[in-house]
């Protein structure tokens, strides 16, 4: 399992993220905000989401370093 912290601010990003993770059928991704978890494949349980706040991301399975940098495009950077 893995976990980061993304950013899906605007139609596009959302879009494009949720295109990338189902591609992924070996994994499941889970998006957290505040107490809400949605299924990160679920477009509109990312838009029940507040977009303006960071989120974060959970991967369940197995360490996909191809996957990870890809994802990279929408990870918060502290």
């Amino acid at each position: 399992m893995k976990s980061m912290k993304v950013k899906l601010n605007s139609i596009e990003r959302i879009r494009d993220f949720v295109s990338l993770v189902s591609l992924c059928t070996d994994h499941e991704f889970d998006l957290v905000s505040g107490r809400y978890v949605v299924n990160a494949k679920s477009i509109m349980g990312i838009f029940s989401l507040d977009q303006s706040a960071d989120m974060e991301l959970i991967i369940h399975g197995e360490e996909c370093p191809e996957l990870l940098e890809k994802l990279a495009a929408f990870e918060v950077k502290e």
